[in-house]
C-alpha cells in the first residue's frame, strides 16, 4: 500500500484516475479515495477495480454513481453530504474530471453554495497527445467530441479552421475515417495531424502525417480503442480581397460554379462557403 489516511477538510475533491496503466495514479489521489467521507464515481465498477488493484479499502462506504444520465438526484445527494460538512471525492472513469466527462454542473454548484472545490490533478488524454503528436504545443483548443452527422461535423470543423492553436479532438474508432475526411477537405488536405490511440495502454499507438495522408490510410480500416486527433493550426497568409474576386472570375471562365469555388477556396486555403457565394454573384454578373 503506498497511500496514506489523512484527514481531509470538508469539501469535493475531483480526483484524476489512470486512462490506461493503472499505475498512472498519483499517490495523493489514493490518499484522498482512501481518506474521503463520501466517494461518486463516472463508473462505480471501474473506480472501485482501481482501488482493489492499489489495495485501498472501501471501509464500508459506498461508491454513489454519478454520470450524464444521473440528473438533480444524484447531484443533490453529493451536494447534501458537503452542506453536512463532509469531505467527496469524485473521479471520471479515466482521466480529469470534466474534461468531456461529467462533473460540470457538480462543481459549479458545489462552488456556488460556497462549499470549497479542489482537484487531485493526473493523467490526461489531451496532454498525453499534445505531448506525443510533434505538433506545436504553445498554443492549444480541446474542441471534445464531434457531431455524427457529417454536415454539422463540417460546420463545426469549419469555426475551427482559424483558431491560432493546435486542434485536438476525441473521436470514436468507428468514425475515425469520416472525419479526418472531413478535416481534410474543410482545413486543408496538407495540414499536418497526428493520430494518437490506446494512450499508456499496451497497444498505444501515434500516427503522423497529412490530413489526406490519414483519412486515406483509414479509410476502411477498422480500429478499436480511445483515440485521440490533432491538427497544426493555419498557417495561411492573409489574402487580399481582389486577388480571390480575380481568381474566381478566371476560373468561372471553364469550370462550373462549384467546381471554381472548390478551386479558389483550396488555392487560398479559405473556406469554401464564402468563395462559393461570391462565385454564385459573379456567375450571375
Amino acid at each position: 500500500m503506498n497511500f496514506q489516511k489523512i484527514r481531509l477538510a470538508a469539501g469535493l475533491y475531483f480526483v484524476a484516475t489512470p486512462i490506461g496503466t493503472a499505475r498512472d495514479i498519483t499517490l495523493r489521489a489514493l490518499d484522498v479515495l482512501a481518506s474521503a467521507d463520501m466517494i461518486a464515481a463516472e463508473d462505480t465498477r471501474s473506480l472501485r477495480r482501481l482501488m482493489e488493484i492499489h489495495g485501498v479499502p472501501l471501509d464500508g462506504r459506498r461508491i454513489q454513481a454519478y454520470h450524464d444520465h444521473s440528473g438533480a438526484g444524484a447531484r443533490g445527494k453529493i451536494l447534501e453530504a458537503l452542506e453536512q460538512g463532509l469531505s467527496v471525492a469524485y473521479a471520471s472513469e479515466a482521466g480529469m474530471p470534466l474534461i468531456a466527462d461529467p462533473g460540470y454542473d457538480l462543481g459549479r454548484q458545489a462552488a456556488e453554495a460556497g462549499h470549497a472545490v479542489t482537484c487531485a490533478p493526473g493523467p490526461s488524454a489531451v496532454l498525453v497527445a499534445l505531448t506525443l503528436a510533434g505538433l506545436p504545443t504553445d498554443a492549444f483548443f480541446f474542441a471534445g467530441f464531434l457531431p455524427n452527422a457529417s454536415g454539422a461535423r463540417r460546420t463545426r470543423i469549419e469555426a475551427l479552421r482559424d483558431i491560432p492553436g493546435t486542434l485536438v479532438f476525441y473521436e470514436s474508432p468507428k468514425r475515425v475515417a469520416s472525419s479526418l475526411s472531413d478535416m481534410a477537405d474543410v482545413l486543408s488536405a496538407e495540414r499536418q495531424a497526428a493520430l494518437c490511440r490506446e494512450l499508456t495502454k499496451k497497444f498505444e499507438e501515434v500516427r503522423r502525417g497529412t490530413l489526406r495522408e490519414l483519412a486515406d490510410e483509414y479509410q476502411g480500416k477498422p480500429i478499436k480503442g480511445e483515440v485521440v486527433l490533432l491538427v497544426d493550426r493555419s498557417h495561411s497568409q492573409s489574402v487580399n480581397e481582389s486577388d480571390v474576386e480575380e481568381a474566381l472570375i478566371r476560373a468561372l471562365e471553364t469550370h462550373s460554379v462549384r467546381d471554381a469555388a472548390d478551386l479558389v477556396s483550396e488555392m487560398y486555403n479559405l473556406p469554401r462557403r464564402p468563395i462559393y457565394q461570391k462565385a454564385l454573384k459573379l456567375g450571375k454578373g
